[in-house]
């Protein structure tokens, strides 16, 4: 440690960063953390995940209480909307999560470097105006917005706004167009359709949701569709102009074709996330970047620089903090002479919306593409529970192996889906069978047993359809 500051220092406190460095100062490595950000947490606690739950949250009660839902149950109210304490809240869960974080480095002694970070060579990295050297450097810096060019972003006039915009608007947009059908643009958006905007939804292919199983995203569309969103598949954006508060799209049909305008008092830009590794001087440390901007690394997490190590968004894979978090204690672990180790074959998706959208595992179009599969589907309409409590939209998938049974991939649609798709993606970590999930008793009555007759309809048939 003669030569070295520290064993560890980790670049970017969001849910990989704060995660690794927690877990190497656990194992008794003398860690720092390297955060330009006022607070901790990265943009899942400050700008994205925690933020939009608070806001999904709320305003699902809100669109409960004023469509008509919490009448069926007997509960007669006429809502008001106080926009000004729904934005306090989700501060506030920002507030204290954040905050909590700091405790955490406190608690476990890891050193907070309060600056930005750039390489200064191998092992040492300029962080403010202090120049540190570490024996291990974690690359940990995330993602943010990709612009769509042309389009000039804005958050401060809250007219052409990107994610960490649109949950500052200050009124509810009469109408709100979304740039980009994926998991950001249909929350946020079902955040404002339901405090009552009008959402139209403009996505370059087919379909909504890429990446998700085919079923799940012809169902999703439909149930949007139901709930008021309008949207313009196959359709893409050539250019937005601003006046007077005013936004005016121009769009036309992705193959090519005739243009129209989309007139909107706000537009959300959500067509994906880039890595965040501009500005962080990899040249000094002899790092290049792939064509994406990615850093690659081996299993481990290991970059082609000895000491150097990268994880989360800023290496290839999906762009998730959960995916980000476990790859964070996996690389500490490395470093520390432990095995961590991350399967990326299941990492769980969820969309928050209502219903809840979520995955884990391979698509059936992908499952069918490596060979034989059987499927087993169950609506969650016949499920007790979800049809007690009114619930009926969706369904639950369950992809299997034909030949062995082993369970490929599961897909739901259901209220609390994000919560059931834990249960799928740990019976896959152990390689279960559709039957060992059919044969598992489940509390009745409860949603996750629409997951049991899903599993039960591959190798037979379910009882209650």
């Amino acid at each position: 440690m003669a030569d070295y500051d520290f064993d560890v220092l980790v670049i970017g406190a969001g849910p990989g960063g704060y995660v690794a460095a927690i877990r190497a100062a656990q194992l008794g490595l003398k860690t720092a953390c390297a955060e330009s950000r006022e607070t901790l947490g990265g943009t899942c606690l400050n700008v994205g995940c925690i933020p939009s739950k608070a806001m999904l949250h709320a305003s699902e009660y809100f669109d409960q209480a004023a469509n008509g839902s919490f009448a069926k149950l007997g509960i007669k109210v006429t809502p008001e909307l106080d926009l000004d304490t729904m934005h306090g809240q989700r501060k506030d869960a920002v507030k204290q999560l954040t905050g909590g974080i700091e405790f955490l480095f406190k608690k476990n002694k890891v050193e907070w470097l309060k600056g930005h970070a750039a390489f200064t060579g191998k092992d040492s990295v300029k962080v403010g105006d202090r120049e540190v050297r570490a024996k291990n450097i974690v690359i940990a810096t995330g993602s943010s917005v990709t612009p769509l060019p042309g389009v000039d972003i804005d958050n401060a006039k809250g007219v052409v706004v990107d994610s960490t915009g649109a949950l500052e608007l200050a009124k509810v947009p009469h109408h709100l167009v979304v740039i980009g059908g994926g998991v950001i643009g249909l929350e946020l958006g079902s955040v404002w359709r339901r405090l009552g905007a009008k959402v139209t939804c403009v996505e370059f292919l087919d379909q909504i949701l890429p990446g998700f199983d085919g079923e799940v995203r012809k169902e999703a569309n439909k149930i949007f569709k139901k709930q008021g969103f309008e949207f313009k598949l196959s359709t893409k954006v050539t250019g937005v102009t601003v006046n007077g508060g005013k936004a005016t799209l121009t769009v036309e049909p992705a193959a090519g074709g005739a243009s129209e305008t989309l007139e909107a008092d706000a537009v959300l830009v959500s067509i994906g996330r880039r890595p965040n590794t501009d500005g962080l001087n990899l040249e000094a440390a002899g790092l290049k970047t792939n064509q994406r901007g990615q850093i690659e690394t081996d299993h481990d997490f290991r970059t082609s620089v000895p000491g150097v190590w990268a994880i989360g968004d800023v290496i290839p894979g999906p762009m998730l903090a959960h995916k980000a978090e476990d790859e964070g204690i996996a690389v500490a672990e490395n470093i520390a002479g432990l095995t961590g180790i991350v399967n990326h074959d299941v990492i769980p998706s969820v969309v928050y919306t209502w219903p809840e959208i979520a995955g884990v595992g391979l698509t059936e179009e992908q499952a069918k593409e490596r060979g034989e599969v059987k499927t087993g589907k169950f609506p969650m309409l016949a499920n007790s529970r979800a049809k007690t409590n009114h619930e009926p939209d969706g369904f639950v998938k369950v992809v299997a192996d034909a030949k062995t049974d082993r369970v490929l991939g599961v897909w739901m649609i259901a209220s609390v889906a994000g919560t059931m798709i834990a249960q799928a993606a740990q019976a896959m970590e152990f390689g279960a069978t559709s039957e060992d999930i059919a044969y598992t008793c489940h509390a009745h009555p409860t949603h996750s047993e629409a997951l049991k007759e899903a599993a039960m309809a591959v190798t037979g048939k379910p009882i209650h359809i």
